[in-house]
Parts: C-alpha cells; sequence; structure tokens
C-alpha cells in the first residue's frame, strides 16, 4: 500500500517491515506520540505544549478502521463532537493510501491524501500512513496518530469540554482496566490481524487459537458480569468493541478466524448489542463498509477481489442484558 521514506511517498510494500522470519504478524509502532494534557506539559511521550482548547483539534478517520473507530466512539462517549473537529478518509486505500475525494473531504488542509497530511507534519517523514490521526490546528502538526494514546487524552484531557463527569479510565479501576486492554490488545485487537497476515501455518495456528482462548474467556466472563470490569463500563469496553462488531463481517471469513462466529457466543454477541445499543455508537457502525474493506482486492487474502453477500447480522436486536 506504500510509506513514507525521506518525505517521499512510495509503493515500498509496507507489509514487508510486518512480518518476522517465522511469518508472524508484527504491528510496527506509531509515529507520532504527544499528548494532550489538562496543562500542556508533555505526557508520558512526546513534546509538551499541547493544551485542551475547543476547536483546536481536529481527528482525521477512516470508517472502517477498528483502530480510528476507538477513537470515534470515545469522541461521542465523552461528548466532544463539538470540540474536536472529525474528517473521514474513503474507507479504502489507493496506491496513494488513505485518500479523500468530493464526498471526503479535508476541511482542514484540503490534502488530497492524508500522507500530505504527515509530511505537512514533517516534511521528512519516514512512517507508515494509519489512521487515526489527532492534528493540531494551532501548531500545524500530528499530535498522535496512536489510537489507544488519544483515547486516554479523550478521557483525560477534555474534561472541560465533555458532557459530564463520565470516566472511563477511573483510578480505582485502572490496574483491571489495563489488564484487560493487555490481553485483549495482544491475542483479540491485534491477534484477528496476525492471523489474517500470517505467512505460515504455525503462525496463523497459534494466531487463531490465541483468538478464541480469550473469546472463550471473554464469553465465561460476562456471563457473570455486565461488563469488562463488572457494572461499570471502561475504555476496556471501548477497545474490544470496535474488534466484536467487525468478527463475523470481516474477520471470521476474510482473516480465517472460523472456529466459531461471534453470534456463536451468547454472552459475547449479547454485550457486543447492547454496546451497539448506546447512545452514540450506532452511528459509528457500517457493517456494509467493515465487509466492503476486509474483502477489498488483495494479492495475498483476496485476488479476485469478490466480496460476500453475508452474512445477515443485525446488532440492534433487543439484547437482554437488564
Amino acid at each position: 500500500m506504500g510509506m513514507l521514506v525521506d518525505g517521499q511517498w512510495t509503493d515500498e510494500n509496507e507489509a514487508k517491515s510486518k512480518t518476522d522470519a517465522s511469518g508472524a504478524f508484527k504491528r510496527v509502532d506509531s509515529s507520532f506520540r504527544n499528548w494532550v494534557t489538562t496543562d500542556g506539559a508533555p505526557g508520558p511521550s512526546g513534546d509538551g505544549g499541547f493544551v485542551p482548547e475547543r476547536g483546536r483539534y481536529h481527528l482525521y478517520v477512516a470508517m472502517n478502521c477498528p483502530w480510528a473507530h476507538r477513537t470515534l466512539l470515545m469522541r461521542n462517549f465523552k461528548g466532544l463532537q463539538d470540540t474536536i473537529s472529525l474528517d473521514k478518509t474513503l474507507p479504502r486505500r489507493s496506491d496513494q493510501g488513505w485518500f479523500f475525494d468530493d464526498a471526503h473531504v479535508d476541511t482542514v488542509l484540503g490534502k488530497s491524501a492524508l500522507h500530505e497530511v504527515y509530511t505537512k507534519a514533517d516534511n521528512n517523514c519516514t512512517s507508515r500512513v494509519t489512521v487515526p490521526v489527532l492534528w493540531d490546528r494551532e501548531r500545524e502538526t500530528i499530535v498522535s496518530n496512536e489510537s489507544a494514546e488519544i483515547i486516554r487524552m479523550m478521557n483525560d484531557a477534555f474534561d472541560a469540554f465533555s458532557n459530564g463527569d463520565r470516566d472511563l479510565y477511573p483510578k480505582n479501576l485502572r490496574g483491571e482496566v489495563d489488564s484487560w486492554n493487555d490481553l485483549i490488545y495482544r491475542t483479540v485487537n491485534n491477534g484477528v490481524y496476525r492471523a489474517g497476515f500470517s505467512n505460515s501455518q504455525d503462525a496463523y495456528d497459534a494466531a487463531v487459537r490465541d483468538v478464541f482462548n480469550t473469546l472463550d474467556k471473554l464469553d465465561a466472563h460476562l456471563a457473570d458480569n455486565r461488563y469488562l470490569c463488572g457494572d461499570r463500563f471502561t475504555e476496556a469496553d471501548v477497545r474490544l468493541f470496535p474488534t466484536m462488531i467487525r468478527f463475523d463481517v470481516a474477520y471470521f471469513g476474510a482473516f480465517k478466524c472460523n472456529l466459531r462466529r461471534l453470534m456463536d457466543y451468547e454472552n459475547l454477541w449479547a454485550y457486543t448489542r447492547e454496546i451497539y445499543q448506546m447512545p452514540g455508537v450506532a452511528d459509528t457502525v457500517d457493517l456494509e463498509i467493515y465487509k466492503r474493506g476486509y474483502y477489498s482486492k488483495s494479492p495475498q487474502r483476496n485476488p479476485m477481489g469478490i466480496v460476500p453477500l453475508g452474512p445477515d447480522i443485525d446488532p440492534s436486536v433487543p439484547h437482554g442484558r437488564g
């Protein structure tokens, strides 16, 4: 799909850098790691000087990307739609990577492709070009392209602009949230990609086993718990949901994670439907876009570009969880 090298867009295949000698998929770290903090002090990484202000920050996403989906969810849960503006690229990539058109416009910089936003921030940038991107209008730079850190900023730094005191990373549950986040990232969020992008049978087998061992654990846990951390909806649920809502339409078939469907898990499927039916969530979901995106033409996974008609999924069916 291409990447930036010394500020120039190249057709170098980014996937080559994402599998190791055993054929296992390895996710590359994000390249911009600054933080918005309440007082503008430096965060855990990067530079300081990024204070929360209404209208200063802008979010770039693609609707089919699960990592970007996290940020859409957190933005809505925290009521930051009027504080952090939003643009969507097309929900597919071209030979220019993520790109814009007349229906998907870059309203801040007027760029035609997202890699031009990256080089606006750093004209010598060498990086994969990924979504989400949190852009700072004032300093004309990228704050972060790391989804886990963007959602943490939205939760912690923008309380003055949020729609209440909803804290999705409460101090008394941080250890538990972090533990779930670690397990779910390794074996589910990234686990499906480890399966889908494996270049060897052993790597694929290991990834799929990890995915379903964790789904089994989650289903058993949710038999007695409303959410991952008991009765409290947290960041851990935000990070799990994008993978779950895509599972049957994308990962089951396109990534060969096909031991069981999400719909075969009574508790996990009901939990996913409950989150989908929360205010502000359905607007962030488009199952048809997911299907077209994951089944787009790919030499490795779908050389003919044939998109399946099914499955028939309705997350609006009553969840029955109280």
